[in-house]
């Protein structure tokens, strides 16, 4: 157990170096190839021990301390966790990437086609082409996300977020105790602290993955009342991701569509007509959401939930009616939304 400690705080040691260092640029392709085989190996150990409580404990306990020198060491180290050990090689080649003292060849080599890779002979065809093979990936998942009709979360999302259920299933099999799947999604917040654009279409993802169990089932439902409790991710969700995606949200979790509906309610009350604009404006601090996202959040969310339509459009209407019942412009949102539905459906062949 204790060389598999050290070669996994060395390999961490060596993320860092690959994000920060500029010894980078003394880099070759057979250190890069060795590079991405500790990667390789990192991830093994995760599948290996991700459901074991106690070598996992020992792990993390590991990362903690490797974590600490290296942030004491690099001041701008992003800290790697035991879930990022699941796709260490995807962090390897983005945070090489991203380090401008990587040589110009390695990235030619990263990015070389497959044609060009097949007619090379070289002990390290394993990187040759890396980049190359994601993007045709990535470009293959699109095209049959779009033929099946499938929601568009991208490629490492939807493994994330399969990960995430996995996980998530796992704690809580364990004696019925939720607080360790709690800890657990707090932890992943922390991660993505600053960066909830990169979060949400992870949890979409999560609660998109398709349930064959009672347990994976269980697993959604305590995600889900896990983010009605976190009200800024929410929110952040529903502002980021497309319409349709979150249609799709709504459609499958009931859960999510209360809370949904609820939060386009919310919006709506926190807007105020600004005469010299001729709009709607929404007053919260560093708010991207507008009148027009709104309505087609409202729209959507009726073709997707049919039965939600009419209880919906009566709450408005009296809404609109507490307001004075005004049909002039700028005097009621309510008044203002009922028509831009009304106007929006007919247009779109959709009436409500």
């Amino acid at each position: 157990m204790e060389a598999v400690l050290r070669n996994v705080a060395c390999t961490v040691e060596l993320l860092a170096v690959a994000a920060h260092s500029g010894v980078v640029s003394q880099w070759d392709e057979q250190t890069v190839s060795r590079a991405f085989r500790w990667a390789t190996y990192c991830e093994h150990i995760y599948i290996r021990f991700h459901s074991n409580p106690v070598i996992r404990g020992v792990l993390e306990k590991q990362l903690q301390l490797t974590n600490h020198s290296l942030k004491e060491a690099l001041p701008e180290y992003n800290e790697v966790s035991f879930w990022d050990l699941g796709r260490c090689q995807n962090l390897l080649l983005l945070w090489m990437l991203n380090n401008s003292a990587l040589p110009i060849s390695i990235m030619k080599m990263l990015f070389e086609t497959r044609v060009s890779v097949n007619n090379i002979n070289s002990d390290y065809e394993d990187v040759r082409g890396l980049c190359s093979q994601l993007i045709q990936c990535r470009s293959a998942c699109k095209v049959l996300h779009r033929l099946l009709g499938l929601p568009t979360v991208g490629a490492e999302a939807q493994v994330q977020g399969e990960m995430l259920m996995e996980r998530l299933g796992f704690m809580l099999s364990q004696n019925g105790d939720s607080r360790w799947a709690e800890d657990f999604l707090s932890s992943v917040l922390q991660e993505f602290e600053g960066a909830a654009q990169h979060l949400c279409p992870v949890i979409a993802a999560a609660l998109l993955t398709t349930t064959d169990s009672a347990a994976q089932t269980a697993s959604q439902n305590f995600l889900l009342d896990w983010l009605q409790s976190q009200h800024g991710v929410l929110q952040h969700m529903c502002s980021a991701l497309p319409s349709k995606l979150l249609a799709d949200l709504a459609k499958k979790h009931q859960k999510f569509r209360d809370a949904f509906c609820k939060l386009l309610k919310k919006w709506a009350s926190e807007m105020e007509y600004r005469i010299n604009e001729g709009e709607w404006i929404h007053t919260a601090a560093n708010s991207t959401v507008s009148f027009q996202k709104m309505t087609e959040h409202f729209l959507t969310l009726f073709e997707a939930c049919p039965s939600i339509r009419t209880e919906t459009e009566d709450e408005l209407q009296a809404l609109k009616i507490s307001d004075g019942d005004f049909d002039v412009r700028g005097l009621s949102v309510w008044g203002d939304l009922l028509l831009a539905l009304s106007n929006e459906a007919h247009s779109s062949g959709f009436f409500i």
